[in-house]
Order: structure tokens, then sequence, then C-alpha cells
């Protein structure tokens, strides 16, 4: 079973990552239409399966915005 800390919520959508994964630092997001992965550093969807292009905008915005909470989600996680 694949834990999948979440980050946070917004406008419908859920900002998340799975606890198996290391590569590069990304984001998950999921809402009803589907689910796109993002890279973070490097800011750009990397992956996407069903979400709207107007929500892929609004996704990279608020991952813009939450970057430092991201980031420091991601390394307390993954240095236990």
């Amino acid at each position: 079973c694949k834990k999948m800390p979440t980050l946070f919520y917004a406008f419908g959508m859920r900002f998340f990552f799975y606890s198996n994964e290391h590569n590069l630092i990304h984001v998950h997001v999921r809402n009803a239409d589907g689910e796109a992965k993002f890279s973070v550093e490097a800011l750009r969807c990397i992956d996407n399966k069903g979400l709207k292009k107007k929500d892929l905008r609004l996704a990279k915005t608020l991952i813009e915005e939450n970057k430092e909470l991201i980031l420091k989600a991601w390394h307390a996680h993954f240095s236990k």
C-alpha cells in the first residue's frame, strides 16, 4: 500500500506525493477529472492524465505559491 501524504487542498484539487517516490522533487495533483505530476524546482507539468488546461494552469500557480511548503514537506518526509 502506497502512503500518500497530502500537502494541501485548494479549488477541489488535492496536492500530494507518494511515499515510495524519491526521484526529482515533484508533487501530484488530483481532482475529479484526473491526476497530473509537476516537478517543483523546475516548475513544469511532467505527466497529465485527465486534468483540463485551466486546472493545470491553476495547479502550477498554486505550486509556485506553496513551493516552500512543498519543499519543506518533501525534505521532512524523505529524510526519515
